[in-house]
């Protein structure tokens, strides 16, 4: 019998069909016990005076302030949370600036949501999914 952790995933993107999509391909995951979402910086500032999440997946385009701006108020404040950056803005400045800023990873939207699901399960102890 494994330890796993149960940990809860905040999804803060302005995409309803991504978050679906996100949502989706999470839900499954053994170490994951709850899920949630914002759509704005605001929203999600909103969210973190009741909790804070052991994990937050974050767009940089968001209405209003960008992802940047968040994952520096995250850092800032000195939330535990460890933060993975999903943007079509795939370019290194971006992702150079997101890794300096404390993201632990930066992947393309487009082409890289797919490892999400190892990525998370690593980051929970649960070494044991495999990518298909």
């Amino acid at each position: 019998m494994t330890n796993r952790k149960n940990i809860s995933i905040f999804i803060v993107d302005d995409d309803p069909g991504f978050v679906l999509r996100m949502t989706r391909l999470l839900a499954v995951l053994e170490s994951v016990e709850s899920i949630h979402t914002a759509g704005s910086y605001e929203e999600a500032m909103v969210w973190f005076t009741h909790t804070v999440p052991d994990m937050i997946l974050l767009d940089i385009n968001l209405p209003g302030k960008s992802g940047i701006s968040l994952l520096k108020k995250i850092k800032e404040k000195g939330y535990p949370s460890r933060v993975i950056l999903i943007s079509n803005h795939s370019e290194s400045y971006y992702r150079e600036k997101c890794i300096k800023l404390g993201a632990l990873h930066f992947l393309d939207k487009t082409a890289e949501f797919e490892r999400l699901p190892a990525i998370i399960e690593d980051l929970s102890g649960n070494s044991s999914y495999i990518l298909s």
